[in-house]
């Protein structure tokens, strides 16, 4: 028997051709960057009491560098940028190459990606499963990959004009659900609430219920905090008062409202936990270990391994308002 396990980079995105152009200088833009070797831990480990479910799997890291989750492609290319825009055919060549190696006979597999990664592996996870044999178990996992369509603090919709400039810029609209196309705007099909209305392959979602990166540019972006009330608060959830604990939990509220409509469906398992942190499958000290973050008593690990080998429906919600969750991992920016 086969198994396989994919696990995509994350990186957040660029919206322009200066932020773009800055990108293919870094790690997250031109493999001349990239690190030559990288840590495996947590969802990667090889070490079973890291992770008992899936150590001994072929494990692969998918590198990013397009800035739209491997999703771009664009009708015609950006004149005098020195740019090509080519996620969809970087991440098309990418399982050709994986394909050839062992992935075409998996009898497993899971695809799973965190941050920017997580939303590469919700827009690629029915294609994903397409790829592979129809008698094998394939499912995506998106950790921190559910970015919400809220306004900031300020009232302006800022993730909703950055996703915006993203999918116009880079042509997302071909790798996005035809859909979801017909009946929108291409950047609003970029948002996970839509996208995983039209997932059909089973899928689960980790996600902080404070997740600092969309408290720190979703909810509280620099341009919408010009007196810096809110800088310490950004950097410790510790340092929140009150009246920004309430608007953090208006905006937990939001997130949950927003996957109430997903608790339905059997093929869908969450670990939504009450934790300040953004990506928790790949370390050890938030997957699987003695001092893991836990929902009733079970750690983000034993939750997937659960619902992927379907030990049990996994439809965990953590308790309401910070710091209600002594076993959470929660940043420190100061």
């Amino acid at each position: 028997m086969t198994w396989f396990q994919l696990c995509a980079q994350g990186g957040g995105w660029c919206n322009s051709i200066a932020s773009c152009t800055q990108r293919k200088f870094t790690h997250l833009g031109s493999s001349n960057y990239m690190e030559k070797i990288i840590p495996f831990s947590g969802i990667l480990s090889s070490d079973p009491s890291q992770n008992p479910d899936f150590f001994n799997w072929n494990k692969v890291k998918i590198r990013y560098c397009d800035g739209a989750s491997f999703a771009g492609h664009p009708e015609s290319e950006q004149s005098g940028s020195e740019l090509l825009f080519r996620g969809q055919v970087i991440w098309e060549a990418i399982m050709d190459e994986i394909l050839s190696i062992g992935l075409s006979q998996a009898k497993q597999a899971l695809l799973s990606g965190c941050s920017a990664g997580g939303l590469a592996a919700l827009i690629h996870c029915d294609n994903f499963q397409q790829l592979l044999p129809k008698e094998a178990t394939v499912k995506c996992l998106s950790d921190a990959g559910f970015f919400l369509d809220e306004k900031d603090i300020s009232g302006n919709s800022t993730m909703r004009s950055f996703y915006h400039d993203v999918t116009q810029l880079q042509g997302l609209a071909k790798s996005l659900h035809k859909d979801c196309i017909d009946k929108m705007e291409p950047y609003k099909c970029l948002f996970p609430q839509e996208i995983v209305k039209n997932i059909k392959t089973p899928l689960f979602l980790v996600h902080p219920a404070y997740d600092f990166w969309q408290i720190r540019n979703i909810l509280v972006p620099q341009g919408s905090d010009p007196l810096g009330h809110w800088q310490s608060c950004r950097r410790n959830i510790r340092n929140c008062n009150a009246n920004m604990i309430d608007k953090l939990d208006g905006y937990r509220g939001s997130l949950l409202k927003t996957l109430n409509e997903f608790q339905q469906r059997k093929e869908i398992g969450m670990f939504i936990n009450s934790c300040f942190i953004h990506c928790q499958t790949e370390m050890e000290v938030t997957w699987h270990s003695s001092n893991s973050p836990k929902i009733n008593d079970k750690t983000i690990a034993e939750s997937v391994g659960d619902w992927y080998f379907d030990r049990e429906a996994v439809k965990r919600i953590d308790c309401a308002s910070f710091p209600c969750n002594p076993t959470c991992h929660n940043m420190d920016f100061t």
